[in-house]
């Protein structure tokens, strides 16, 4: 089928589908706009996926932005669950927000259906200069599709090392590695077992290959010529080394040990708060989650070393984004949120906010701000991160319109190579051969990749 009549089909039934939603909810308008607290403003709708006490942090920005000027009204709704199929539909049916807060990988896919606003359309010239001058290199990065900026980062991430400084002294290491292979090295020593050779404690529990390749001077994606670069001899360095590692710990040992731990707990369960790793690779929530469920652990951080021969300061970075849609029907407001929330023009300001989620500065201007300098000092090792982020070696997910469907055939592939089930170099043919099938399949479809 052409790739026209594709998305004609496809067209007919989310409109079909839309239409049942629509006509199975309220409209979103008539929600949103109910209890409105400044009604003669021009409303600006914002969706978002945050829940809980994360939902308090958000509708305090929001009601601080609505304080700061007295033109737009944002008006926040939270839709965490299914919020990728609902913007769909909202944009299908007619009805998108005016401005949406994701996490998730979609903005390539999005970007190439024409659905997302390109943010040099709304950037004054000052404003892009500032934005290329001043943010980090990974927040240029992070958003982009085909050289435009569809998502604009409020929020980013990039992994580091949590460690118990105690395990180390006790198997008489002084001071963390400073290199990948000696802390391969010492994690076996750090590694403690049952009188059944059960793992009670495992050394080390490294990133992803993705988030490790980096470091290898590898990764997914090659940015310089602009295309994808799975069977380079650097991933394919990367995946042995995980696989070795994997190897050397036991591959049955491993699982029998993480299938007792509830490894994605964002309370007091997250194994490494109980004592199980005595160094892990995670992200800068868990700075947070430590102060709040265990504020008396003795734990550090640290940038995860290179090999040798390798790239430092090197690794994967994402995190939250605003997006605004294509049929946004009040873009100049939601320009101007994104704008108080980022703090492209307002750093200051927006530091606080910041400190509020517990979220990495996306320019020095946000992080050297006194509010968010006084937050370091109360969480030093939220430090790790903040050096981390600012490196230009922290690479963003490969900017390619099938992303999704590359990282879960990384995710699944890697998962057969640590259990033993394959090996390194099969890997990434494996790998290889599910992306060019998946290009071709594309092609067939009339994508131009």
């Amino acid at each position: 089928m052409h790739r026209k009549s594709v998305v004609k089909a496809c067209i007919l039934l989310l409109g079909v589908i839309s239409i049942a939603w629509l006509f199975g909810h309220p409209s979103t308008s008539a929600r949103e706009v109910s209890g409105r607290k400044y009604p003669q403003r021009i409303p600006v709708r914002f969706w978002h996926m945050w829940s809980a006490e994360w939902k308090t942090v958000v509708d305090r920005i929001v009601d601080r932005y609505n304080k700061s000027q007295d033109k737009f009204e944002v008006i926040a709704l939270s839709v965490p669950g299914g919020a990728d199929t609902k913007f769909i539909l909202g944009a299908m049916g007619g009805d998108p927000p005016d401005v949406m807060a994701q996490w998730n990988a979609v903005i390539p896919t999005w970007a190439e259906s024409n659905m997302l606003t390109p943010f040099e359309e709304l950037m004054s010239p000052s404003e892009r200069t500032l934005f290329e001058r001043d943010s980090y290199p990974i927040v240029r990065r992070v958003g982009q599709y085909k050289g435009k900026t569809y998502g604009f980062p409020i929020g980013l991430q990039v992994k580091g090392v949590f460690y118990l400084p105690k395990a180390f002294k006790e198997a008489g290491i002084n001071q963390f590695p400073k290199t990948w292979e000696e802390l391969i090295a010492v994690s076996e020593r750090l590694t403690q077992r049952d009188s059944k050779g059960n793992i009670t404690r495992l050394g080390f529990m490294p990133g992803s290959w993705p988030e490790t390749a980096p470091l290898f001077g590898g990764g997914m994606y090659d940015f310089k010529l602009g295309r994808l670069d799975i069977s380079n001899s650097k991933n394919l360095e990367t995946i042995q080394c995980l696989v070795a590692l994997r190897k050397r710990d036991g591959y049955d040992q491993i699982q029998r040990f993480q299938s007792g731990l509830n490894t994605s707990s964002f309370g007091g369960g997250w194994p490494f708060i109980g004592g199980a790793y005595a160094a892990a690779v995670d992200g800068p929530w868990r700075v947070e989650q430590i102060a709040k469920y265990a504020p008396d652990l003795d734990y550090a951080t640290a940038l995860v070393p290179p090999p040798k021969g390798g790239v430092a300061g090197a690794g994967l970075g994402g995190g939250n984004f605003m997006i605004i849609p294509r049929s946004a029907s009040h873009k100049e407001g939601a320009w101007d949120f994104v704008k108080y929330w980022s703090g492209l023009t307002d750093p200051l300001t927006a530091a606080e906010f910041y400190v509020w989620g517990g979220w990495l500065p996306p320019s020095d201007a946000v992080a050297h701000a006194p509010i968010y300098e006084e937050y370091i000092r109360k969480h030093p090792q939220f430090g790790t991160f903040v050096r981390a982020i600012g490196s230009p070696n922290v690479q963003a997910q490969p900017p390619v319109a099938y992303q999704v469907f590359v990282n879960d055939a990384a995710g699944k592939i890697e998962d057969g190579a640590l259990r033993g089930e394959i090996s390194p170099g099969q890997a990434v043919e494996q790998l290889q051969k599910s992306v060019d099938k998946e290009i071709a399949r594309r092609k067939r479809l009339g994508y131009d990749e």
